[in-house]
């Protein structure tokens, strides 16, 4: 006397709740046994309204739920341990034995998965030898995607936990920036029923990756495709039936295929958001930006080409500018790197972020960057981090007319600075050069650097920096381009300097290190602790005291250099040369 209704729908329409089974007078729910005594599972129910996240992503979680991963540590490393390969049944019958929530149950499954099995890259070549049955994926240890989303899917109904395999489109490998979709789904993923709601994942992603040539399969757990956020699940995966996408709203193919690719390292290093948001960029008059927001704290790098020389990256507190200037037309592709600044040592990689390709159709010959330039460039969190505060000029670019520059910074550390200028071609300075045409000033906490380029042209200044207390090497901090058009220019270096010079003397003249031949010439040095001041050219000529100065003149005739020196001590006999300059020849 049992009734039983039955309803028929088409996979891709939403049906009214299926009526449950009603027997004779009180209508309960039966799950029947099968006969290795696991629960049946009732059939997926498509998604409805409840399900559905917002795109675009709110930028809140990574996860369609809550997840705790360290409560789920131990179960992990159990079901990691876990070595049954003899039947489906068995190997779940061992995974649920740590698993008490459906939560649980469906992550012990999806570890040993990725874990276990492998991608065949031999068997994607020949798929018809191949079978993605469950029991056949447990027995070789590997399959394709169709192989991963069935055991995954069986393993689940096996275990009492609504799962489906979807198949769609996915930027994956062999994807080209801003290729088309035609023809058959090429990819298959599951969706897992949790707490009243649809939940998506990847377990062929999860599991590792595949070389460029698709010949060699390498495990590397990524956790990323573990119940994803909808709205960037959809960043690479489009299901066949949109339904599936679990977005409000969802997107069309088209819109699939020209948003930008972000893969996992993009989220799970804490970047937020990239601009331009389409993977092709077309140069404006020879130049083309890229900006990433991220949280605080990231490194960033580029390649155009293979290479960082064509471009200005300045690091922002909350992420990353980017101006390239590609030396030839044409397409060319750039990828962006990033690592987190407090990396564990074993993870201090950069990884790539971004894709984008740059079309170049006008070259800006102006924009040639000297070779000794290093990215970022200009002052950011990172060199405040090393001790430079308050920056005079935050921008990465200095431009000067006549020549000269000044900027000035606070140091927050008791630290030794060193400077040096770079330039490129015949006209390259020397190492000796490059550190005199820079002059450190200090005052108390303030350092500020006077730049006096020999010629026209594209510069880079170097800062540097050590501990005082730490003999050993400078560490490279950060760089400036600096940028004169004026062909007028030539400035000669300042006057060498010796390590009696210290650090917060002060020369406020002569500044040039190249001192006019046959002439008076004004001293005025600002210098404490010293008994005595000369001035040694031909003749000797004492500089007088006069509130912290010391001050008078010395006649260049008759030399080739000129010395200063001082007497640290009034009862000493000798003198230590403090600066030199040079004369120059008539």
């Amino acid at each position: 006397g049992t009734q039983v209704t039955v309803e028929i729908h088409h996979e891709d329409t939403s049906p009214q709740l299926i009526k449950r089974l009603s027997l004779g007078k009180g209508s309960q729910r039966l799950r029947g046994h099968d006969n290795k005594g696991f629960l049946k599972t009732e059939a997926p129910r498509p998604p409805g309204a409840k399900d559905l996240h917002a795109y675009p992503w709110d930028k809140s979680s990574l996860k369609s739920m809550p997840v705790d991963l360290q409560q789920l540590e131990k179960l992990d490393a159990y079901a990691l341990k876990v070595n049954v390969t003899n039947s489906v049944e068995e190997l779940v019958k061992a995974l649920l034995k740590q698993a008490r929530t459906d939560l649980e149950k469906v992550r012990a499954i999806w570890i040993w998965i990725c874990h276990h099995i492998e991608y065949d890259v031999v068997g994607y070549h020949n798929k018809s030898q191949l079978s993605s049955k469950p029991r056949d994926v447990l027995q070789m240890g590997k399959s394709i995607c169709e192989g991963y989303a069935e055991l995954f899917e069986h393993m689940c109904s096996l275990a009492g936990i609504q799962c489906k395999k979807l198949s769609g489109h996915a930027k994956g490998h062999g994807y080209k920036t801003g290729q088309t979709f035609t023809g058959d789904s090429d990819h298959a993923w599951n969706a897992v029923y949790l707490e009243g709601r649809w939940h998506l994942l990847d377990s062929t992603w999860g599991s590792g990756s595949v070389d460029d040539s698709f010949t060699k399969f390498t495990y590397r757990y990524n956790e990323f495709y573990f119940l994803t956020h909808p709205a960037l699940f959809i960043n690479n995966h489009f299901p066949d039936n949109s339904n599936w996408q679990l977005l409000k709203p969802t997107l069309t193919l088209k819109e699939f295929e020209n948003n930008m690719l972000h893969n996992s390292n993009f989220y799970t290093l804490g970047l937020l958001a990239a601009r331009p948001d389409t993977p092709i960029i077309r140069t404006v008059n020879g130049k083309a930006s890229v900006s990433v927001d991220c949280r605080p704290g990231t490194l960033f790098m580029f390649k155009l080409k293979g290479t960082d020389e064509h471009g200005l990256m300045t690091l922002k507190r909350h992420g990353m500018e980017l101006d390239i200037y590609p030396q030839k037309t044409g397409s060319h592709k750039l990828e962006i790197f990033a690592k987190p600044s407090k990396a564990e040592a074993a993870d201090d990689i950069y990884k790539c972020v971004l894709e984008y390709v740059v079309e170049c159709e006008s070259v800006d010959k102006a924009m040639r960057f000297p070779k000794e330039l290093h990215q970022p460039v200009g002052p950011s969190w990172f060199s405040e981090r090393q001790g430079f505060l308050r920056p005079s000029h935050s921008q990465p670019v200095l431009h000067t007319n006549d020549g000269r520059c000044s900027l000035t910074f606070t140091l927050s550390k008791d630290i030794s600075v060193l400077t040096s200028l770079h330039t490129d071609g015949s006209s390259s300075l020397s190492e000796d050069m490059g550190r005199r045409h820079v002059l450190q000033i200090h005052r108390r906490n303030q350092i500020e650097l006077k730049v006096h380029l020999p010629h026209a042209g594209n510069f880079v200044l170097k800062i540097y920096s050590r501990k005082k207390s730490d003999p050993g090497n400078y560490d490279y901090i950060f760089n400036y381009l600096i940028r004169c058009l004026n062909t007028e220019v030539k400035w000669p270096a300042f006057p060498q300097s010796y390590s009696k010079w210290l650090q917060d003397y002060e020369i406020l003249e002569p500044l040039s290190g190249l001192l006019p031949a046959n002439r008076n010439v004004q001293f005025k040095l600002k210098m404490h602790g010293v008994a005595k001041v000369l001035v040694q050219a031909e003749n000797t000529y004492p500089l007088t005291q006069n509130k912290g100065c010391w001050e008078g003149t010395c006649n260049t005739s008759g030399c080739r250099e000129v010395f200063v020196m001082v007497h640290e001590n009034a009862n000493h006999s000798f003198y230590s040369h403090v600066l030199k300059y040079e004369v120059e020849t008539q």
